[in-house]
């Protein structure tokens, strides 16, 4: 059976090959994550277990949404484990921003019968291709379906910038579940991407036609035969770099880092001489 992949690791590839070498062929293990990955992720789940309420006719009120956020803030967070890059901001700042993230959606969308939640967390496998050589799998949010009888895709981001809608109208991952869930629902039922920015409270939808997921369907597969075929995973530095958990190992990290010290060096090395009368000081 052929090599699963998935949004995440196709982004990782095209963000840095030597990242994806790291995580995904040579797989080194890092127990830590950054604090905008671990604020995401008990926001998800906070949500997740909302919905459920939900489902049952039980919605808490938005003071038992936040004490759970809390508890379970404070029962997995772990300073020696999760990285804060942003020093200027401690732990307290990020736990806000996922309350006022909670806070936000809670008032916006309740008392969330609006719509038929259909999943959430829903994990997706399938293919791109006929033969089963090119697997994608992920995990949705929310699946929803309307009152006009359409089928929504979900997405919850926790980050405060709001793309263009240019850049979610080009969207490779909520595009590559509707491929998935195509499958399942047909290609008559009508669909749409939703992003739900929770910090700045903001919704952005955007949809796709046949043409475009055909198009979205060759160009991930040329991707993942780029991948396939690469043999030498050059690294690419950047502002991301700051982020990345393989900096310590990494070789473009450790060139930067010598070059930074570089002038230091030279500089220890040339006083004595100076003060020898070999070199100027000046």
């Amino acid at each position: 059976m052929s090599e699963i992949y998935s949004h995440s690791r196709l982004s990782s590839f095209e963000d840095c090959a030597k990242k994806f070498e790291y995580r995904y062929v040579l797989k080194l293990k890092r127990d830590t994550e950054s604090i905008e990955g671990f604020v995401g992720k008990q926001v998800h789940k906070v949500l997740e277990r909302l919905y459920g309420f939900a489902a049952q006719g039980m919605v808490p009120s938005l003071d038992k949404v936040i004490g759970r956020f809390r508890i379970w803030w404070n029962e997995r967070y772990d300073p020696a484990r999760v990285r804060i890059v942003r020093t200027e901001n401690d732990a307290d700042y990020y736990r806000e921003i996922g309350e006022r993230c909670l806070g936000n959606y809670y008032r916006r969308c309740y008392p969330f019968d609006g719509d038929e939640t259909l999943a959430t967390e829903e994990h997706v496998v399938f293919s791109l291709d006929a033969a089963d050589r090119y697997r994608i799998q992920g995990f949705i949010d929310r699946v929803v379906r309307t009152r006009d009888g359409a089928v929504e895709i979900h997405d919850y981001k926790t980050s405060a910038r709001v793309p263009p809608q240019s850049r979610l109208d080009g969207d490779r991952q909520l595009a590559l579940y509707q491929i998935g869930l195509t499958e399942r629902f047909g290609a008559q039922t009508p669909m749409r991407l939703v992003w739900h920015y929770l910090a700045p409270n903001q919704v952005r939808t955007s949809s796709r036609s046949p043409e475009q997921l055909d198009t979205l369907r060759t160009d991930t597969i040329d991707l993942i035969d780029r991948v396939r075929a690469t043999t030498h995973f050059e690294p690419k530095t950047g502002p991301l770099c700051r982020w990345c958990e393989f900096a310590d190992v990494c070789p473009a990290q450790n060139e930067s880092r010598e070059a930074r010290e570089e002038p230091s060096h030279a500089l220890t090395k040339a006083l004595p001489a100076a003060r020898r009368g070999q070199l100027p000081l000046t």
